[in-house]
C-alpha cells in the first residue's frame, strides 16, 4: 500500500483537493466526511493551506484538522512578494503538521500558478519538502486564462519558472482555458474543470496501487516524469457503453479534448505512461498495443498497465511528459506584454505631478458649508 501525501495551496489547490475528497467518499453530501469512509486504496492524507480563511471554510469534503489557516487578513492580494513573506514567517507550522502524518512514498502539491497564496507558497514548499524528505514531489499546477489580467499572467509566468527551480520532481500542467469548452456559467465551468482534474489525480493513485494484468507501478511513474523538459499533462478518456472501442477510447484520452493542457502528443511529448481499466471483454490486446506502438515510434519510450474491472466499461488515463510546448510559449509571450503593461501604467502614474499640484492649491483650506 503506497502512503501518499496531497497538499492544495490557495484557493484553486483547496478546491481541487476538496474535489478529490468529494469523490472519494463517493457522495456529494458535505456531511459524507462524517459518517462515509473514503474510498483510497492507498494511504492518503490531505492538507488545505490558505491565508484566506473564507476559502478554507467553503471546503465542504475535507475535514476541519487538514486545513490550515496560515493568519494575514484575508489573503495576499495576488502578490507574490507578499505571499513569499508569509510562507517563510509561516512555514515551520506547515511542516510540523506534514511531519505530523507519518512517512510517504510520495507527494503532489496542487495550485494555482496565477493568484497569490498558492503561486507563492508551492515553489517554496516544494523546496522545503525536497530538502527534508527523500520521497518524490510533484506540482499539479493550474494555468490562467491568458486574457483573465495582467497580474496573473505575470505570476503564473514567474511562479511557474520557480516551481521549475524548485526541486519539483515533475510538473503537471492543466489550463484553464479549458473552462471556454465547458459552457454554463463560470461557476459551474470552475466545478467542473476541478473534478476533471481531480478524478484524474484519484484515477492515476488507484492505478499506482493495483495489481494489474500488464503492469506500471510508482517507479515507472518516475521514470516517465523524469522525461522531457520537467512539465507534463494528463489526458484521460472513460466510455460510457461497450460500443466505443479501447481503440477509440486510447485516441480520445490522447486527442486535444481528453487533455488537461493543450498540446500536440505526437509531436510535443518525451514519454508516456498508458493505463487501461475495464473489463477483460473489452480489451482487445491487439488494439491496444496497436495503439502504444503508434505512441511509442513517435515519442519513444511508452508504458502501459492494464487493469481488469468486472462489469466496467473502458477507461484510459494517459500521462505524457512534454519535450517542447508551443502553447507556453505564447502563455510565457502575453506574460512579458503584461509586465510591460504594468510597468508602463506606473511610469504614467509616477510622471503625473501636474495632479500634485492641483492638490496643493487647497493647502491651508477647509471646506464650507
Amino acid at each position: 500500500m503506497l502512503n501518499i501525501l496531497m497538499i492544495g495551496n490557495g484557493q484553486c489547490g483547496n478546491r481541487i483537493l476538496d474535489a478529490v475528497n468529494r469523490e472519494s467518499f463517493g457522495s456529494k453530501s458535505k456531511f459524507a466526511k462524517f459518517y462515509s469512509k473514503q474510498k483510497f486504496k492507498s494511504n492518503v492524507e490531505t492538507i488545505a493551506v490558505n491565508t484566506a480563511i473564507n476559502d478554507l471554510k467553503e471546503m465542504k469534503f475535507t475535514k476541519a484538522k487538514d486545513r490550515i489557516h496560515i493568519p494575514h487578513l484575508h489573503g495576499v492580494g495576488a502578490n507574490r512578494n507578499i505571499g513569499k513573506k508569509v510562507f517563510e514567517d509561516n512555514k515551520e507550522q506547515i511542516m510540523r503538521k506534514v511531519e505530523e502524518r507519518g512517512r510517504f512514498d510520495v507527494a503532489f502539491v496542487i495550485t494555482s500558478a496565477s493568484g497569490g497564496t498558492g503561486s507563492s507558497f508551492s515553489p517554496l514548499l516544494v523546496k522545503e519538502l525536497k530538502e527534508r524528505y527523500d520521497y518524490p514531489v510533484y506540482s499539479i499546477v493550474v494555468l490562467p486564462f491568458r486574457e483573465e489580467g495582467t497580474l496573473y499572467l505575470q505570476n503564473a509566468a514567474f511562479s511557474l519558472r520557480e516551481m521549475r527551480e524548485s526541486g519539483t520532481d515533475g510538473i503537471i500542467l492543466a489550463d484553464n482555458q479549458f473552462l471556454k469548452q465547458m459552457g454554463g456559467d463560470v461557476q459551474s465551468a470552475y466545478d467542473g474543470i476541478n473534478s476533471m482534474i481531480a478524478r484524474r489525480i484519484l484515477f492515476l493513485i488507484d492505478s499506482l496501487d493495483s495489481e494489474m494484468m500488464m503492469v506500471t507501478d510508482l517507479g515507472d511513474f518516475k521514470t516517465v516524469m523524469s522525461g522531457g523538459a520537467g512539465l507534463a499533462t494528463v489526458g484521460f478518456y472513460g466510455g460510457d457503453d461497450g460500443d466505443m472501442s479501447v481503440k477509440t477510447s486510447i485516441q480520445k484520452a490522447l486527442s486535444p479534448p481528453g487533455l488537461l493542457f493543450s498540446t500536440d502528443v505526437y509531436e510535443e511529448a518525451s514519454r508516456a505512461m498508458i493505463i487501461i481499466k475495464g473489463d477483460r471483454k473489452y480489451l482487445n490486446i491487439d488494439d491496444i498495443s496497436h495503439e502504444v506502438e503508434k505512441l511509442s515510434s513517435a515519442i519513444g519510450h511508452v508504458f502501459k498497465g492494464i487493469i481488469i474491472r468486472e462489469g466496467e466499461y473502458p477507461q484510459v488515463l494517459v500521462v505524457l511528459t512534454l519535450e517542447s510546448t508551443s502553447e507556453l510559449e505564447k502563455m510565457y509571450s502575453a506574460a512579458v506584454e503584461a509586465i510591460n503593461m504594468e510597468r508602463e501604467k506606473k511610469s504614467r502614474v509616477e510622471s503625473q505631478k501636474d495632479m500634485d499640484k492641483a492638490f496643493s492649491q487647497i493647502e491651508g483650506y477647509e471646506p464650507s458649508y
